[in-house]
């Protein structure tokens, strides 16, 4: 479906056509996508899914990268029909390799646990997990790919002030922080699930440096700007602890349509960051060709608080917890005090309790 949509989009010849062939490739991608997800549910044990999915979403990462210079330097060679025709013969290869090269594993059988309840996508849905982990995992998440993929080129030139080549330059370093970033993630999720911490841990710390680095972009602080944007775009690789996640929630039969309704919610993200952050920066009127830097503030800022939001909603047990534990060290002296006051022995018919017997007791 996505060679097909290929090369339906390198041979169009109207706007309808192109749209088709875009849909298609979208279709085509995202089915191979939670495909390859489920594979990793199949075939790995759970904890090494965050790893293996690391390194599965940084080879496909790199097609990220090779949209940014390679692509400038092919494009001077056969141009973009040209473009479109050697994707549609790779994906066909790739897509042969997999069918020829990769083994099947006989279906599980579903377990009596599983089977009494029905599996549907409204389980999914329904899941308390799932929609504690969602709103983050959407607004970090596709809030990166937004920026990555539509707005950090006119951030740049717009804001920076950078000429075409220093763009490519810094988009092409952005992109393979994406793709570097999901085998890192992939790794230290696999080396601090040993030591106790969990994916769920690093996926918040991760949203909140996520936070303060679009901050810094906002509020310009005095950093070179690559480094808040390389933060954005490992942002986006973060689809490795989601998944991982998601894997952990649900049982195996149904995490492949877990992992389709999460991803929805990152590209439905994903699209209504990039429309809003538009809707925004056209309020202010293009000076020179362009936006001023505070439409670009405003815009970015809106997405932050709803990021801010996500993660609080996120951390609510965590914070409830800790707000018990503060209650209960700040009124435990007082409680001591009240039990060692009430405390009286009294006597009784039958044995007495030996020292060490009442201590127990």
């Amino acid at each position: 479906m996505a060679a097909g949509g290929a090369s339906l989009f390198g041979t169009a010849t109207g706007f309808s056509e192109l749209l088709l062939g875009r849909a298609l490739i979208g279709l085509g991608v995202a089915a191979s996508l939670m495909a390859g997800l489920k594979a990793v549910v199949i075939w790995f044990p759970k904890e090494r899914i965050a790893l293996v999915n690391g390194c599965m979403i940084m080879l496909g990462s790199l097609g990220a990268v090779t949209a940014t210079a390679p692509t400038e330097w092919v494009l001077e060679w056969v141009g973009w029909r040209g473009l479109f025709e050697l994707l549609t013969f790779a994906t066909v290869a790739i897509a042969g390799v997999v069918h020829f090269a990769v083994p099947e594993k006989a279906a599980a059988s579903v377990s009596p646990t599983t089977s009494l309840k029905p599996l549907t996508v409204w389980s999914v849905f329904s899941d308390e997990r799932f929609l504690r982990i969602a709103p983050l995992s959407a607004a970090c998440i596709g809030s990166s790919w937004a920026l990555q993929s539509l707005w950090a080129a006119p951030w740049l030139t717009d804001v920076e002030g950078l000429d075409r080549q220093s763009l490519m330059t810094q988009l092409f370093i952005m992109a393979l922080g994406i793709s570097l970033g999901a085998l890192l993630l992939g790794v230290m999720a696999d080396r601090l699930r040993r030591r106790g911490i969990t994916a769920e841990v690093l996926f918040a710390t991760l949203g909140g440096l996520f936070i303060a680095a679009e901050l810094a972009l906002i509020l310009r602080e005095p950093l070179p700007s690559l480094l808040p944007w390389c933060v954005v775009s490992i942002m986006g690789a973060a689809t490795v602890l989601s998944y991982a996640m998601i894997a952990e929630y649900f049982p195996q039969e149904l995490t492949a349509r877990a992992n389709g309704a999460l991803n929805l919610v990152h590209f439905g993200w994903a699209f209504a960051a990039q429309y809003g952050v538009g809707l925004v920066v056209e309020q202010w009127l293009p000076q020179d060709g362009r936006y001023p830097e505070v439409a670009y503030q405003v815009a970015f800022g809106l997405s932050v608080a709803f990021q801010v939001i996500a993660l609080l909603w996120f951390a609510m047990p965590w914070l409830r917890t800790l707000s018990r534990r503060l209650y209960a060290s700040f009124m435990w002296p007082s409680a001591e005090r009240e039990s060692q006051a009430e405390f009286v022995p009294v006597p009784a018919e039958g044995p007495i309790l030996e020292a060490h017997e009442a201590v127990e007791w």
